[in-house]
């Protein structure tokens, strides 16, 4: 595997790094952010960026539409919130993000275990959320709003969700 240098937020030779990696690797980086093989196909068609904007513009318009199946796909690496993420699901990722979620605090794990269920019911995919920098209150409150969405407007925003999610995991890889 070739390695991206380290360093913090802006270090100009990450993006480039990036761009010189073998393409199944960039790949493989990619669809560890977002699940969604033409997704990365369309970013990886970008290189080289040479910059954090470009990059970030290019995987937040690709990311934008999503199919039926390519939502279920990019669904199904998500573990739920508040659970511990099993063998099919980014583990490093979403034990980074849900960071803000104490498993430990009971109360809230029924909470959330209740609120999932029902989110399951309602919408027949799990609950998804950019958890990370938000707290666990936080998304319950967003959980109790978002289940008085319509279908549609919650597909939407379940996008939304996941296009946040992946510009994150990409930031967090490649600057």
């Amino acid at each position: 595997m070739t390695t991206i240098p380290s360093g913090g937020s802006g270090v100009p030779g990450r993006v480039e790094a990036f761009d010189t990696l073998p393409r199944d690797e960039a790949r493989a980086r990619l669809l560890s952010c977002l699940a969604v093989p033409r997704w990365a196909d369309e970013v990886l068609a970008g290189r080289p960026y040479a910059a954090w904007a470009p990059l970030q513009e290019s995987a937040a318009r690709a990311a934008g539409q999503l199919t039926d199946e390519e939502l279920e796909a990019a669904l199904a690496r998500h573990p739920r919130i508040g659970e511990r993420a099993g063998a099919t699901h980014d583990a490093e990722h979403s034990r980074r993000e849900q960071a803000g979620v104490d498993p430990g605090d009971l109360q809230l794990a029924a909470r959330l275990a209740a609120g999932n269920a029902a989110y399951e019911r309602r919408f027949d995919r799990v609950f998804l959320i950019r958890a990370s920098g938000r707290s666990a209150p936080g998304i319950l409150q967003e959980l109790d709003r978002r289940l008085a969405s319509t279908d549609e407007a919650e597909r939407a925003e379940v996008i939304t969700q996941l296009r946040e999610i992946a510009l994150l995991r990409l930031e967090e890889i490649v600057r």
